[in-house]
């Protein structure tokens, strides 16, 4: 008869790893939930401090700011303040952000024209952005004004924006600003376009260049791809219905001479014998 013995060595050396494998699965399960708290706790936070600018509304307040020099601007909701005046472009804009965090305006770039996300697909290279060099705070769910000027004679961008300026033609703002620490970098563009004796002032796009942001980049374009390609088609068949039908010249108004007889008002003629005076 064969006697079984036990290896109580051997038993217990398997039980103690699978005891340490058992905890090290729920030291890692435990270390993933804690990452994730901590990325959700991470992202709230950033959300609590993210701002976005955007033009106030048309019926906040009218809002003045100085520049360099004693020369004062003032813009209404909604709308900018550009002038061209001995040789410097003044720019303005009345500011409202819309985010749950104070903005801290960095930097900006001015370009002539308007422009579409088909000339223009993405934002400005950074190391074009002029450096702010007031401090301009704009509050969370409050309003605020941003400022620029040019004045180098020689500046490229000052010459373009002095000849769009005359020539009452749109600009182009992008504004580079970011939370109070200095995170969540944000550039939000802003065309200026002459209306009347005014500027409004019209959001364009957002970028964020710290993440992702709400709308992939890559959706963005094909959806701003289609808007431009419906608008080059109506403006073909447009061109094409007019070709078709062209508009009937519109004839001068008809003059006195040539109304019917009889509804000629009765106003006395001038003679040959000179009776030039009318009574």
């Amino acid at each position: 008869m064969t006697l079984l013995a036990t290896d109580w060595a051997t038993i217990s050396s398997l039980a103690t790893g699978a005891g340490t494998l058992v905890l090290a699965i729920a030291t890692f399960a435990a270390v993933r939930s804690s990452n994730r708290s901590a990325r959700i706790a991470e992202a709230a936070l950033q959300e609590q401090r993210r701002p976005v600018l955007a033009p106030s509304r048309l019926e906040d307040p009218k809002q003045k700011i100085m520049f360099l020099g004693g020369h004062w601007v003032s813009a209404e909701g909604g709308r900018a303040a550009v002038e061209h005046q001995d040789g410097i472009v003044y720019l303005a804009i009345s500011l409202r952000n819309v985010g749950s965090g104070i903005a801290v305006c960095q930097g900006w770039t001015l370009r002539a024209g308007l422009g579409t996300s088909r000339d223009y697909p993405t934002h400005a290279p950074l190391d074009q952005f002029r450096l702010q060099t007031r401090d301009l705070y704009i509050p969370a769910a409050d309003i605020g004004m941003w400022q620029g000027a040019l004045r180098h004679p020689d500046d490229p961008s000052r010459i373009a924006a002095a000849e769009a300026i005359d020539a009452r033609q749109s600009l182009t703002v992008e504004l580079l600003y970011t939370d109070q620490i200095g995170g969540q970098r944000t550039i939000s563009r802003i065309g200026l376009i002459p209306t009347n004796d005014m500027w409004l002032a019209s959001l364009n796009r957002h970028w964020y260049l710290d993440w992702d942001g709400p709308r992939p980049e890559s959706l963005t374009m094909a959806a701003a791809e289609v808007v431009l390609r419906e608008h080059d088609a109506a403006q073909q068949r447009r061109a094409a219905r007019e070709q078709e039908h062209p508009r009937p010249v519109s004839s001068p108004p008809s003059h006195l001479d040539d109304a019917a007889p009889g509804l000629l008002p009765n106003v006395p003629s001038r003679t040959d014998t000179g009776a030039d005076r009318w009574p």
